[in-house]
This record gives structure tokens, sequence and C-alpha cells, in this order.
């Protein structure tokens, strides 16, 4: 059997819709404003198996206008699916064009799905001697597999397989035999493609039967041993039962013909493939094509272990040196690369490293000449205040550029700086970079500030295409058509063999710096100009540069951290966690690791029975996320006690444990990072550690904050929070007589609210109806829907509809605000803020509903968080500006969300509160007021 041959069968909607849902809190967005995830997750799914398996025959088998069969005998079959993404179905035609172009065979019959075409395949493929994988995330196949049929599924994360053979079949689905799988849908039903099943039989039951009866046409002939309930839904739905059997049986009889030499996985039509990659602007995939086809060594494939024998004969199939494309043991031919882009091997350049002497002062009196320049700092570490200087690249003409290597003696590379002290502190030249927040916190680091205007490429294209990548190598492709090295080339992979910089000889070292340099100064030209077209150039100057000056000064402060506080509240903790555990454990009846999604599914759906009909997974267990879980809790003082377990161990793990390991030995503080070009609407995000997901709703997790502190006992920390400033901004841009007088006779909105849509007198608002107006007051421009606020609240869904429908009628103007909104967006393809910032919305015209949904939920929302972002910024500088100015010993610490932390000097604490205050409520004039909330103490909690 060790020439045995192998053929892949690939369930390619079953694989693009999952590569499509993997990546949908994180879409991959091209320059064009295109949805590519649907492609990408299916061609990377293409990719592992054949990197993985090396088969010697792949075909991919697509659905066509659905089992014509199916529907006739039930027309609902399948009629609860959403209509499909239209990023799926854009991506349908490029993964065609693509398999056709590495000459895959794509298999689809019109009628027919993709899974009787696979079934047929299957079965004549293993008359064949073929050893058969069918890959699909989808149970269903369960049905077909034999000692030489398995399912092979790829993780839902792309991380690894599993290769489901007759033993896995057995266990998973609790059959003799792996064609029992169609009794055990039959019987059950599958939610996911209608098929209805017997009324009331999941999976449990399911399996009962099967072990039983051994099949359904069993079931029905001894309906006499089953009683009660169960007896009458069975014996009354038998015909329901029988047609379910016959929706779930995969046909094996289809109008398709295995052909082996077909089916054969040959050479691609190399510049095809890559010239398709270039246009969807896929470049790690482009990279792993041209990887994957080459002749480098791969690993050996998967070893099928469901049986002794199987293992045995993978083992002898997976033997000897591996051939892409044929059986002769010669070595594949080399893949001649086609990117379209030039590289530093084909275009002309002149970059030169500079030496001490006359030639570094020629350099250094030329670059005193230059209006703008591009410097990149080239280091021995990501993390700028471990960070050393290895060498700075210059450039301010393309294809030229200057590299100055510096000393590892750091009393050397310090003197050496001091010579680019007048270019830093010039005002008159301009300094590009890309992501210059890290360059500039490395030259504070030896004394050395960057004064003048800036201008960062990562932070225009931010501003141009937010939801793309901004990283150097995507922009330089994308805009330049030009690939740059990359750094793994210079100084390997990460791991205990990646170099050093340092260690890199000084003439790659030049052409890799002064290569970056000079790209980012073509970057930044290119960019003056979109900038311009997307009117954020004064956003780009006026806010967001400064800003960067801002944030890199807070990072470099840092925050003190009260370590043995937090060591005292981690044992607390773990004492909580004890408690609740001992709870849970009680009223389950049993122990179990509640950690585990599986086992805490079977004692909450399976011995408990808390829901009828439970949530499930793709992978068919019970779903235990946290949404499914909180929809739950109100009911079930057991999913209380879970959902506060879970909260506490991730309150210790992430944040009570972690923070002491995060505190940087050469300052004693914490620092986190801020990034400016993370969320779409324009908020700042804070990494390294996350300093605004602190949860603060529990005791316990407000406590973390106290850890927080004064740098010593002469200062105090002073909190500094906008009151309710998403409120006041929809009621100034929805022109909202009725909240904006609220707002402006000082009352509380949330009584104010609560008294209009409740019809009762300010005086006479309960805490309850307060709780249940602000609840709608924040939710509404987020799309609250009736469901979602009986979720939150003790009211019925009902009762939620009618709070709703009463405050649309009640707030006129904001409702008319939001469906402009959603006008505008659909006319223009994006919303704005007050300042101008966009939030493109590519999928406000798509015809899937909740796609669309969605976006219509962002053309509301982002312009009123979006403006909350840019107002906070604006403070942020002003108040900056006026610590510098008037030199103060405080320092601004920390943004969260709406507020800011302070550092204050303790003598000019009364001073600080009036300018922070003023400068905060000025920050923008709306037709409501800004009013800012000051809290001192001695720890972030007490302050805020």
């Amino acid at each position: 059997m060790a020439d045995q041959k192998r053929l892949f069968l690939l369930d390619a909607y079953a694989l693009i819709f999952r590569g499509y849902y993997a990546l949908i809190k994180n879409p991959r967005i091209n320059s064009k404003g295109m949805d590519t995830s649907a492609i990408m997750g299916f061609m990377n799914s293409l990719f592992d198996v054949i990197r993985r398996e090396k088969p010697d025959h792949l075909a991919v088998c697509f659905d066509k206008d659905g089992s014509t069969e199916r529907t006739e005998l039930y027309p609902e079959y399948k009629a609860n699916r959403d209509e499909t993404p239209d990023a799926i179905r854009i991506a349908i035609p490029y993964i065609q064009k693509l398999l056709k172009a590495m000459h895959i065979p794509v298999v689809e019959v019109s009628g027919l799905e993709a899974d009787d075409i696979i079934g047929t395949l299957a079965k004549q493929a293993e008359k064949e001697d073929y050893k058969v994988f069918m890959v699909t995330p989808d149970k269903d196949f369960g049905q077909l597999v034999s000692e030489n049929i398995f399912m092979y599924r790829p993780s839902r994360m792309g991380n690894g397989i599993e290769i489901w053979g007759i033993p896995e079949i057995q266990k998973r689905f609790g059959v003799e035999r792996p064609e029992q799988v169609i009794d055990y849908l039959g019987m059950m039903g599958d939610a996911s493609d209608n098929i209805p099943g017997f009324p009331g039989v999941g999976e449990k039951t399911a399996k009962k039967f099967i072990l039983e009866f051994g099949s359904l046409e069993a079931l029905l002939e001894n309906t006499d041993k089953l009683k009660g309930k169960m007896k009458e839904k069975v014996e009354e739905n038998a015909e329901l039962g029988r047609l379910s059997k016959q929706l779930a049986t995969i046909c094996i009889t289809c109008d398709v013909t295995f052909d082996a030499k077909d089916y054969e996985l040959s050479m691609p039509d190399s510049e095809k493939v890559q010239e398709i990659f270039e246009e969807l602007e896929f470049r790690r995939l482009r990279e792993q094509f041209i990887k994957l086809f080459s002749s480098e060594p791969q690993d050996t494939p998967t070893q099928v272990t469901s049986t002794a024998t199987a293992k045995k004969e993978a083992q002898a199939a997976g033997s000897g040196q591996f051939s892409l494309f044929g059986q002769d043991g010669s070595a594949p031919a080399t893949l001649e690369v086609h990117t379209g882009r030039k590289t530093i091997k084909e275009v002309p350049h002149v970059y030169q490293s500079i030496q001490a002497g006359m030639a570094l002062e020629l350099f250094l009196k030329n670059l005193m000449k230059q209006t703008a320049v591009c410097f990149d700092t080239e280091t021995t570490s990501l993390n700028p205040l471990e960070a050393e200087l290895v060498g700075i690249a210059f450039s301010w003409e393309a294809g030229k550029g200057y590299y100055l290597p510096f000393p590892e003696d750091q009393q050397e590379s310090h003197d050496l700086l001091e010579k680019l002290r007048p270019f830093f502190s010039s005002t008159s030249i301009e300094k590009i970079g890309q992501n210059l927040k890290y360059d500039i916190k490395v030259l504070r680091k030896y004394g050395m500030d960057v004064k003048g205007s800036l201008f960062d490429t990562m932070l225009a294209h931010y501003l141009i295409n937010p939801d793309m990548r901004h990283n150097m190598d995507v922009l330089s492709e994308t805009y330049l058509n030009y690939t740059p090295v990359s750094i793994t080339e210079l100084i390997g992979k990460k791991g205990k063999n990646q170099m050093s910089m340092r260690d890199v000889p000084l003439e790659a070292q030049t052409e890799y710096a002064v290569e970056d340099a000079d790209v980012t100064f073509q970057l930044a030209r290119h960019f003056v100009k979109e900038l311009a077209d997307a009117h954020t150039m004064d956003l780009f100057k006026n806010i967001e540069i400064p800003l960067l000056k801002v944030l890199a000064d807070m990072e470099l402060e840092g925050i003190n951290l009260d370590k043995e506080f937090l060591n005292g509240l981690s044992g607390a903790l773990d004492s909580d966690i004890k408690s609740l555990e001992e709870k849970i454990y009680e009223e389950a009846g049993e122990t179990f690791n509640i950690a585990s999604p599986k086992q805490l599914g079977e004692i909450l759906f399976d011995k408990l029975k808390l829901v009828a009909k439970p949530k499930k997974t793709k992978t068919g267990q019970y779903s235990t996320a946290e949404d499914v879980l909180s929809s739950l809790a109100k009911d079930h003082k057991i999913i209380r006690d879970v959902l506060d377990y879970r909260g506490l161990a991730k309150l210790k793990s992430t944040y009570v444990d972690a923070l002491p390991t995060q505190v940087e030995k050469s300052t004693g503080r914490v620092h986190t990072d801020y990034m400016q070009t993370v969320a779409a609407t324009g908020r700042l995000s804070s990494n390294n550690p996350n300093l605004q997901n602190i949860p603060i709703r529990t005791e316990r997790g407000r406590q973390v904050r106290k850890a927080f502190i004064p740098r010593n006992k002469d200062y105090i920390l002073l909190a500094a929070d906008y009151s309710q400033i998403e409120l006041r901004i929809i009621a100034a841009l929805s022109d909202e007589d009725t909240m904006i007088e609220a707002f402006m006779n000082g009352e509380d909105i949330h009584a104010s609210t609560a008294s209009k849509v409740f019809n009762i007198p300010l005086n006479e608002v309960t805490r309850e109806q307060r709780g249940n107006a602000k609840t709608v007051n924040f939710g509404i421009i987020y799309g609250v829907s009736a469901f979602g606020l009986s979720n939150q609240t003790d009211l019925s869904r009902t009762e939620a509809k009618e709070l709703i429908d009463t405050y649309y009628k009640t707030y006129p103007k904001l409702r008319k605000y939001m469906a402009d909104q959603v006008d505008f967006a659909r006319d223009n393809g994006y919303v704005q803020t007050v300042l101008g910032r966009r939030r493109y919305l590519k999928d406000i015209n798509g015809s899937n509903a909740i796609v669309r949904g969605a976006a219509e939920r962002n053309a509301i929302n982002a312009p009123i968080q979006g403006s909350a972002a840019d107002i906070i910024k604006i403070a942020m500088i002003d108040i900056h500006q006026k610590l510098q100015e008037g030199n103060f010993k405080t320092k601004m610490l920390l943004q969260v969300h709406d507020e800011l932390v302070f550092d204050v000097y303790k003598p000019e604490l009364e001073q600080m509160k009036e300018m922070i205050k003023t400068a905060m409520e000025s920050a923008y004039s709306l037709k409501v007021p800004l009013v800012v909330e000051l809290g001192q103490g001695e720890n972030w909690l007490e302050a805020h």
C-alpha cells in the first residue's frame, strides 16, 4: 500500500464561508475598498492542504443553484439561511479564476450540492484504490467515511486539522457504522439546513435511539418501547422523520466521473496566479504561493491515525522525497516569480553609508539645506525604552539616501547624535517618517527632542483609508508598486536564532535602512495629494500630528503602580474564585472544569436542561459564549455565577497578576502604548498593557484602578471626565430641542428622558425608570433593539419595544438625524465627524440585510464616537501645550475614552483643576455645553 495515491476533495462554499466569518471582526479590506476576506480565507485553506499534505490529486467542488431534488421534496430546505454576503458573492469568480490559473479542477453541476458531488467522487475514487480526504468542517460528511475515506476538518483558527476516520465518527455520533450518521441526522434534524427531524429529539436522544434501535426505520417500527410525550412526538411525526433522513442523505450516484489524470496536482500558471494576487493586494499569499510551488523542502504529510492499518499506510505513503508535480522523484521545477512590482534589485538607487570625518561634515552641511527629510532609526529592540541606536537613515530625494551607523559604545553614540542636534532642533526642516512616535521616543532616551513640523505616513494613510493596514511594506506595494526588503531577510524570523541589527553587515544595514527612508519619503509625497482629496489635511496637521508628540510624552512618562496592593488583591481574588467554584459545583451537583466550554455546556444543557433548544457551535458543541450565557443569566443563578467566575478569572490573569510583570525595569513604572491607527472611529487604543479595558462595573474590577498611584507623596492623581459627551454631541448634531433644553438647564438627562417617555413629572421618576431611560439613551445610537433592551433591563420584549417607540416619538429630530446619516452614507459611501474624520462604509448599499444593517448602525454611531474622540484629542493637545509653556511639574498620564488622568504636583493642584476643566470644556463649541467632572485622590479609583 506504500504507493496508494491520495485524493483531496474540497467543499468550496463551506471553506469560503468559514474563512469569511473567521475574519468578520477584522475584515481584510484592500485599497480599493474591496472586502477580500472570503477569498483570503479560502486560499489559506487551500494552501494549508497543499503545504501539509502534498496531495497527488485534488479538486474543488461547488454548489450550483442548490439541490433541486431536496427542494422539490421539501421547499423549506435551507430556506432559513441568510442571503449570501456581498463579499462572498464577489469572491466566487475570483476564487474560480485562481483555481483555473492553478490548474485545479472546479467541479460543479447545476442542481447538485457539493456534498453530493464529493460523495460520488469519493466512492468512485475509493473503488480505484485511492485514499480520499473530504476537506470540510461539515459534520454531515461523516456518513461517507470508510476505511479509505476520511473527513479532513480544518480548525476554525487555521492552526491545525482533525482527521475523522471510522473511530472518530463512532465516538462523535455514537454510531456503530458511519452510514448511521444519516439516521442520526434524520432523527435530530439539522438547524443549519432547516431539516426538521423529530420535535424534541436532540443530540443526546438521537445517540440513545441509535444505540437502542440502530436506524430511524427500526425506531418507527418499535415506538411501543417509547414512553409519554416522546412516543407521541415520534409517532405523530413519522413521515417528517423519514423525509428528514432522505434530506440528510448525501447522494453517491451523481452524474460526475472521477478522472485521475484531470485531478492530478500540476504546475500552476505562475504569472496568472500572481497577477490576480496583485490585483487583490495579497502580498503574503503571493509569497506563500511562490514558496509553496518552489523546490524548497516541505513538512511531511499529516498521518492518518484512525486505525493501526491507516497509520501504517500513511507512514509508508509519506516516506521518501516528496515531489509536488510527479512521481519520478525529480525536484519540482523552480517557480518563476511574477510580482509586477519592482524591488531594490531592479530599481537604480544610490544609498551611501557615512563615516566620521570629512564625509560626515559634508553630509551634515547638505542635510541642513533641506526643507523636508525622511529619517528612520535602526535599533536593537522594538521597545523604545530598551532600544539602543544602531543607525539612522536619511532620504530627501527618491532613489537616494544616507545611512549613519552608530557605535555600540553608548557615550560615543550620544556624542555622534549630538552632531545631529541642529537638524532635529530645526523648525524649518519637516521631518518625515513611518510611525514617528517610536523614533521620537528612542531619540528622547538619548536626550534628543525632535522639533519642527512632522509628516507620519502611517497616520496619513490611516486618515486616507482607516480600514486598511498601514505598515510600510503594504503601503509601498499598494501605492508605489515596489516591494521593500523584509526585516526577516535581514535578521531572520522571531526566535533564538534571530540576529540583532548590530550583527548585520554594514552594507546590508545601509541598503535596508535607507530603502525604508527612501520609500517612506516617496509615500509622504504621494499621501499629500490623497489627504487633500479626502479633505483631511487639516485633521492630519492640526490633530493627529500634534497628538503624536503628546502621546510620546505620556508613554515615556508612564504611571506608578502599587505592586504590593495587587499582590493582596490577587490573594483575595483566589478566595473569591474558589468560593464561586464551590457554589457552581453545588448548583451543578458535581465537580467539572468550569473553564472547559464542552464540560460546561454538557452541565448546563444536557444535565440541568436550562434551555429547550441550546445554541450550538459549528463543531456541534453547545455554545457557552459570553453573549449566549448573558442572555440566559437573568433566569438562572448558576449562569450568573459562571459569568462572575469568568470575570474574576480574567481580571486576575489579565490585570492583577500581569500588571506587575509589565513594570519597566529602567523606570519602575508602567508604560502603555497608545495606538492612533487601530480604531476606524478615531478613538485611541491602549496596548501593553491595555489600560482602557479594565472592567469597572464590578467592585473587584474597580479595585484594579486602586493600584495606580502618584509618583510620590508630593503628587496626587487628578481624573477629568467628560460628562455624557456622546449624548451632548448627538443632541447638538440632531438639533433635538427637547434634549438640548435639558442639557442647557443642567438637568439629569436620563431622568429628563424618563420623565418625557413615561409622561410623568420629573420629580416622580423612579430609579428603575431612570435606569431604563439611561439604557435607551446610550443604546439608541448603537441600534439597540427591543430584544437587546429587554436583556439589559427588567423590561419584557413588548415593554422594551414600546419604550423605544415612545423614545423616537419624544425625540423626532433625533430619529430624523439618524435617518439622514444613513441616507448620506448611502449617497457618499462615508460619514464624518465634526472635524471631518471619515468612516467609509463599503456595505451601506449591500444586498445582505445583516451586513447592511451593521453598516447603517456605523453610519449613525461613527460620527458620534468619532466626534467625541476628536474633541478629547483637541483638549489633550491644548493641555499638553499649556503644561509645557508653564513649565509645570504636573504630567498628563492616561487617556481612557472620555477621561484624562494627571499626576499633579500638589502645589499646582488648584491651578491645574481650573486649567484642565477650562481646556476640556472649551475644546469644541457645540449647541450644548461640554461639562467636565473632576476628582482627585491617592489612587486612580479614588480620583475617578
